[in-house]
């Protein structure tokens, strides 16, 4: 039996690094026959991925990861004015890296019963279609978001045809593949209003999808059916397999981890009643000014419901981390003892995988939200970054599957009031409500798609079919 050799370059960053691993163990578990080495990339100013990448290959052989040599990154006021730019910068900065590792990997597999079938690029890594290119293999691309983005994606280059212009917040709904209602301006990601290479970088970024032989998203057939069916009739973009649930349900090792602190989190929520306690988490780079923090703290108040604060705090003027106390309203932390806890960071998958946890209010990205799809929790929305305005939008608007407390919430925007989010938790809480019935049918849904005979395995059989059957 031909053994075959796939090339997986994923994004930089955690959040699509970790989505990406999690893809290439989904398809090892699938076929015997593959084995994958990973090219990393290691972008100044976000997390490490060391610790996790080592419990991933402890765990999984078939997995090599190659280090790609360190480059001169992008100028860091470009990563302020635009990070997209930035990110595609940094990435295209690793073109000659990446040939030379592919050559030397082609090289070293010559004499042996092992062929290398292809790449698979995360989306942000389209560039490196044109090394595959030159060693004539196919590219399949990894939307690490939903067929909603995806959506983004296809019109932004016809838009960009007609008006080569940023897009202004001032502009009239778009009709975007895939969506059943017109989207506002007002909740398309920051990049395409952005005039310092944002824009630019999105839409170089979505010319190149129809350059890959495949499109490989994270979504599942029963949560975005519309928009699938969609891509499916046009034969003017490559095939698209929905493959997910792709997710990390053991939870990622984190750098700021404190055992003492997540042990007493966890007893602490093993003491409350089931869907009893509100969950607020906002992701790896999700702070808020200090007067948004009051605002928040206030309305959890308001609300009366018990609740765990995973809160990235806001860095002060000389760059140093605030005490929790200097942002958070004068007696809050006495008031809320033992109905409440505050902590840096919280296992975010641990902690919506127990049966205390009732309602998420998150930041929509989209691993956050998948996650807590597969567990059966409910989500209020208050986006902050890149595309959480779209998902937010699809989640409430498109797929009534979350509670609106934001759609269009941006750092340095109107601030959200303590009352706005008193209201939408206490909505999130109802144990009878709509949205609580929808997300654990959807959660039955996703969990099926991921098992022998379901949609999404399905469609994994038939991307690997169509990977090994390139010769």
């Amino acid at each position: 039996m031909k053994k075959e050799e796939l090339i997986f370059v994923p994004g930089p960053g955690i959040g699509h690094f970790a989505s990406g691993l999690e893809l290439a163990k989904r398809l090892l578990d699938h076929d015997d026959r593959l084995s994958i080495t990973t090219l990393v990339m290691n972008m100044p100013f976000t997390p490490s991925t060391n610790s996790y990448t080592r419990s991933l290959t402890a765990s999984q052989p078939r997995i090599k990861l190659v280090d790609l040599p360190e480059v001169d990154p992008p100028p860091s006021e470009l990563l302020t004015k635009s990070p997209e730019a930035y990110i595609c910068d940094f990435i295209e900065s690793y073109i000659p890296h990446v040939k030379t590792t592919v050559t030397d990997i082609i090289s070293s597999l010559s004499n042996s019963d092992v062929r290398v079938a292809g790449f698979i690029v995360d989306f942000f890594c389209v560039s490196m279609i044109d090394i595959a290119n030159e060693f004539s293999l196919p590219s399949y691309i990894f939307v690490t978001s939903n067929a909603g983005f995806l959506g983004l994606m296809r019109y932004l280059p016809k838009r960009h045809d007609e008006i080569s212009e940023v897009m202004q917040m001032s502009d009239p709904d778009s009709l975007i593949p895939g969506f059943f209602n017109p989207v506002p301006a007002r909740v398309l990601p920051d990049a395409v209003f952005n005039k310092h290479g944002g824009y630019a970088a999105y839409v170089k970024v979505a010319q190149r999808f129809k350059d890959g032989r495949g499109i490989i998203v994270n979504t599942f057939a029963e949560l975005e059916p519309f928009v699938l069916r969609s891509f499916s009739d046009d034969h003017r973009i490559p095939p698209v397999y929905p493959v997910g649930p792709v997710l990390h349900l053991k939870g990622q090792p984190h750098p700021e981890i404190n055992q003492d602190q997540l042990d007493k989190i966890m007893k602490w929520l093993d003491e409350q009643p089931q869907s009893s306690v509100v969950f607020l988490c906002f992701g790896s780079f999700g702070s808020f000014s200090p007067p948004q923090v009051k605002e928040i703290a206030l309305g959890i108040e308001q609300s009366r419901f018990k609740f765990l604060w995973s809160m990235r705090f806001p860095r002060s003027p000389s760059n140093q981390f605030m005490n929790p106390e200097d942002v958070l309203p004068e007696g809050f932390l006495e008031r809320i003892e033992g109905r409440g806890i505050m902590c840096g960071w919280a296992p975010q998958v641990e902690v919506l995988a127990h049966k205390a946890i009732g309602g998420f209010v998150s930041h929509c990205g989209w691993n956050s939200i998948l996650e807590s799809l597969w567990y059966g929790v409910p989500i209020v929305t208050l986006p902050i970054y890149a595309e959480q305005q779209l998902n937010a939008f699809r989640m409430v608007k498109e797929l009534g599957l979350s509670v609106e407390l934001k759609l269009d919430y941006r750092v340095g925007g109107d601030l959200v009031t303590a009352d706005e989010i008193a209201k939408s938790v206490i909505c999130v809480m109802q144990s009878d409500s709509e949205v609580r019935k929808k997300v654990k049918e959807m959660s039955e849904k996703g969990r099926k798609a991921v098992m022998d005979g379901g949609s999404s395995f399905t469609s994994i059989t038939q991307l690997i079919q169509d990977i090994t059957g390139n010769n």
